[in-house]
């Protein structure tokens, strides 16, 4: 089965999931804290369950969920390098809760440490983005990007997650930043897919965990985004569970701003 044949049945999966388990609980369910402080709700478990239960019947391969402890995960990581699926069963949980409709479910297949198949379906918007490693990347049966204005840094409009952001940059990013104007969804991996269709032009993030990157930056890359680490111009070699993103959607707006990203911290 080739590659795009695989990503129809992980979109018709996403959606799938999204009908029978996410949606039916939008609006009706409280949210729980776990261990390290963040949000779930059942229908991240639901979530989860469907799609380690699912996934596997499309490749073969073991499931990493959010919603699984840091001492399974990371076992999964270091014995499967030839094939892992991640998933974040809902991203954008404390959204969902809220009752805003910026949530997603993530879907990506790693092998050797990189991204090979993408998947991020957002329900509410019924947009899913897909790719594959070196052949593309679509919503809904389009190519990526779906916007492709011409605009240099100052006029853009940027996305930026400033939680895990340390020294001067928290404050330099809402001052003196280089852009026109500052979004944050409250979801990676839309994040990366807005960037993707060139809904906004630069992102910034502090620390992403593996689950909130494995798709979005594979569907950002290959809809011709530029990315970069707070310490490395190879995205794809920094920390995998933990992991910072600059990026922008062109190469003229990638490097000024990954400049000044670097020079501000």
């Amino acid at each position: 089965m080739s590659d795009l044949e695989l990503l129809t049945r992980i979109c018709d999966l996403a959606r799938d999931v999204a009908a029978r388990e996410v949606m039916p609980r939008f609006l009706k369910v409280a949210g729980g804290r776990k261990h390290d402080g963040s949000t779930f709700t059942e229908a991240d478990l639901a979530s989860q369950v469907a799609l380690v239960k699912g996934l596997p019947e499309i490749v073969n391969c073991p499931v990493l969920g959010e919603e699984m402890t840091t001492a399974e995960q990371l076992e999964l990581l270091e014995e499967n390098p030839d094939g892992l699926w991640i998933v974040d069963p809902i991203d954008g949980t404390t959204n969902f809760i809220h009752g805003l409709p910026y949530f997603a479910i993530s879907i990506a297949l790693m092998r050797q440490g990189r991204s090979a198949l993408g998947v991020v379906y957002l329900p509410v918007l019924d947009e899913c983005y897909y790719a594959a490693a070196g052949q593309g990347a679509w919503c809904n049966g389009e190519p990526l990007p779906l916007i492709a204005p011409d605009i240099q840094t100052g006029d853009g409009v940027a996305i930026v997650e400033t939680k895990h952001l340390t020294g001067r940059l928290p404050n330099r990013v809402v001052t003196v930043a280089p852009f026109a104007s500052l979004r944050n969804f409250g979801a990676s991996t839309i994040d990366w897919c807005f960037l993707a269709a060139g809904r906004v032009d630069i992102m910034l993030h502090g620390s992403q965990k593996l689950w909130d990157y494995a798709a979005g930056a594979l569907i950002a890359e290959e809809a011709g985004c530029q990315l970069a680490t707070l310490n490395l111009d190879d995205y794809w070699a920094d920390r995998v569970m933990a992991r910072s993103a600059i990026a922008a959607r062109t190469a003229a707006l990638f490097g000024p701003w990954r400049d000044w990203v670097r020079l501000n911290r």
